[in-house]
């Protein structure tokens, strides 16, 4: 069965993790303040492959950044640890907030995309239908290169042998 991760509901049948991530992304109504600009949950924690201090990481689609950064500070610049700024990312204006919600840090991340066009959506599919494909030894090495210290798609690359820059290389990757 494929999962939807346009909709955070696939997490209520996941691991531990997936779960409590489900429930607090729930109690703050996130996804439902957040409908106008299209949100996505990415990352390692929607496929399994998070560590610890892993962060929720929810993309959204937004033209206009001066109304999102706005929107963003009025429903969380009370949380802990809030921070916003707005910078280039891939050639593209993007709005980046962060602030730390029950045990999760969440990062919340605004560009002029569609929000499945989105590097960080296209690379979690990837990523997705990678481990998949593979045995839970190769979901584990993932992780262990990520305990020491490589980031996801590079991890995903050495792994797979891609040359060049990971995160290009991955998304051209097709097995």
């Amino acid at each position: 069965m494929k999962t939807d991760f346009t909709n955070i509901e696939y997490l209520k049948e996941g691991n531990e993790r997936q779960r409590r991530a489900f429930a607090e992304l729930i109690e703050i109504s996130i996804f439902d303040h957040l409908q106008d600009y299209k949100p996505i949950l990415t990352g390692t924690i929607p496929i399994g492959i998070d560590l610890p201090e892993s962060d929720l990481d929810i993309i959204c689609q937004c033209s206009n950044h001066l109304k999102f950064a706005k929107t963003l500070n009025s429903l969380y610049s009370n949380k802990e640890n809030y921070q916003i700024h707005t910078s280039n990312w891939n050639d593209l204006e993007s709005t980046i907030a962060t602030f730390h919600s029950g045990e999760f840090q969440i990062e919340i991340f605004g560009q002029d995309c569609p929000t499945e066009n989105q590097n960080a959506y296209r690379h979690m599919i990837i990523e997705h239908k990678i481990l998949s494909s593979k045995n839970d030894k190769f979901r584990a090495e993932i992780i262990q290169l990520k305990k020491e210290g490589l980031k996801t798609e590079p991890a995903f690359a050495r792994l797979l042998g891609l040359q060049g820059n990971p995160y290009e290389e991955l998304l051209k990757f097709k097995e």
